[in-house]
């Protein structure tokens, strides 16, 4: 994507409809953390290509199963902030490790879609997804469903809230 928050679309959604599996702040902040192998070439000068080995799946998962387990001690915070937004939220190790992985990878999926220089099956020499999604779709659109989707994050969102309401009127 252009700008990492495109992908808090498609993060958000995905995290809150599947909550249950999935460790939403752990799956959402995976998205972010990502780029931040962009941000370090950038900034350090080394320069292009900026996506690099973490936007791989081999090291993305990697990377996020690292993030899962270091975001673990984290966990109290990231209930208190699940509270105030009126989500249930119960974090276990594995599951925030497997979020971390698949945070990560829809990262980079949505990357491969949109970059050029995203080898998202490296080391294999197989060609971009970029070559054989951009044939079909544009960056605008890429762009245009990262934002569908976050408006569409409302709905899960709000389901979200409602069966946290209920829970707390029974408690």
């Amino acid at each position: 994507m252009p700008f990492t928050p495109y992908h808090l679309g498609p993060s958000g959604f995905v995290g809150l409809l599947l909550r249950k599996w999935i460790d939403v702040p752990v799956f959402i902040l995976a998205n972010v953390i990502v780029d931040v192998e962009v941000l370090f070439l950038g900034l350090t000068g080394i320069g292009a290509p900026y996506h690099r080995y973490v936007h791989t799946l081999l090291f993305g998962a990697a990377v996020g199963a690292l993030w899962g387990a270091a975001a673990y001690p984290l966990r109290r915070v990231f209930k208190t902030v699940m509270r105030t937004l009126c989500i249930s939220y119960e974090p276990h190790l594995l599951k925030m490790v497997i979020s971390g992985i698949l945070g990560v990878w829809l990262h980079v999926l949505i990357d491969g879609t949109y970059h050029h220089d995203v080898k998202v099956l490296w080391p294999s020499q197989t060609t971009s997804l970029w070559v054989a999604v951009m044939s079909r779709i544009s960056r605008e659109q890429v762009r245009t469903i990262c934002l569908v989707f976050f408006i569409g994050a409302v709905i899960p969102y709000a389901l979200a809230v409602s069966s946290y309401m209920r829970r707390s009127k029974r408690s």
